[in-house]
């Protein structure tokens, strides 16, 4: 949400090719633009389009237990597997975000898409029963549900307010660590289709961010974009429409194309791109 002309001037350079072609312009921004942003993030404020401090951190919080529970159940998970007390200390787990709110784009009220990664030890059957089980006994955990044939198998609960998708990923590794990069294309071998798709939001959403010459250019856009496609009935891949990713990536490509400009040019160029495309 804050954004100011010299942070996007120091981090034009040096200037970095994005994209499989040129930019369309490499034009700094002008005093007027850093104005017009500025009364964009304004106008947009009254749509609950941002998140107070207080509510980013509740999240965080949540998302921290969330975590601890993963990993206490895939340890409790290895006893009971059998596995030697000095693999059970290391074994590790992690929930990993993906969607909007990976991408810093979330809005107040919105749930939080995540996976939760497990080594080897772990089934999916494990994930829907025993896990499941645990969350049941959690007093901050309501309306708890599981969506096993979906295409991303899922489980849906609301976590002390926060309602989150969680789906399910085994990798085949002894440990799963704090610093694991899932980004590694060497992790999705031999793993099973469900585990692949599972994985591939959160990939997905950091090569986004990757692509894109300045992230908070691209966030504080791609917010104006989702607000008016939402207020039009036209976000919706359920429906037929672009979802999420969908506009996050035509957002990026017009970041690559004006890689220097702040988010008012960018929302108007954002139209005259795709108008013409």
């Amino acid at each position: 949400m804050k954004e100011t002309c010299g942070t996007s001037r120091l981090q034009n350079q040096p200037q970095r090719h994005y994209g499989i072609t040129s930019p369309i312009s490499l034009a700094p921004p002008k005093d007027i633009d850093c104005i017009h942003t500025q009364k964009l993030i304004e106008a947009m404020k009254p749509f609950g389009v941002f998140e107070d401090e207080e509510e980013l951190n509740h999240r965080m919080v949540v998302l921290g237990k969330l975590n601890n529970l993963v990993k206490e159940w895939i340890s409790e998970l290895g006893e009971s597997k059998n596995l030697p007390p000095s693999a059970v200390a290391n074994v590790g787990g992690k929930i990993f975000t993906f969607g909007s709110y990976r991408l810093g784009v979330h809005t107040k009220g919105a749930d939080i898409d995540a996976v939760c990664v497990a080594p080897r030890h772990v089934e999916r059957s494990d994930f829907f029963q025993s896990f499941f089980e645990k969350l049941k006994h959690q007093e901050e955990i309501k309306n708890l549900r599981a969506v096993e044939d979906a295409y991303v198998p899922v489980v849906k609960f609301e976590f002390d307010g926060i309602e989150i998708d969680l789906v399910f990923a085994r990798l085949s590794m002894q440990t799963v660590s704090d610093n694991l990069d899932l980004g590694d294309d060497s992790r999705l071998r031999s793993l099973d289709i469900r585990c692949i798709r599972s994985l591939n939001g959160c990939r997905v959403t950091d090569e986004i961010l990757h692509l894109v010459p300045n992230k908070e250019n691209f966030r504080l856009t791609l917010r104006a974009i989702k607000l008016w496609a939402k207020r039009r009935g036209i976000y919706s891949n359920m429906l037929g429409f672009l979802g999420g990713v969908s506009w996050a990536m035509l957002v990026a490509r017009t970041c690559q194309l004006y890689p220097n400009a702040l988010a008012s040019t960018l929302v108007n160029k954002f139209f005259l791109v795709f108008s013409k495309w």
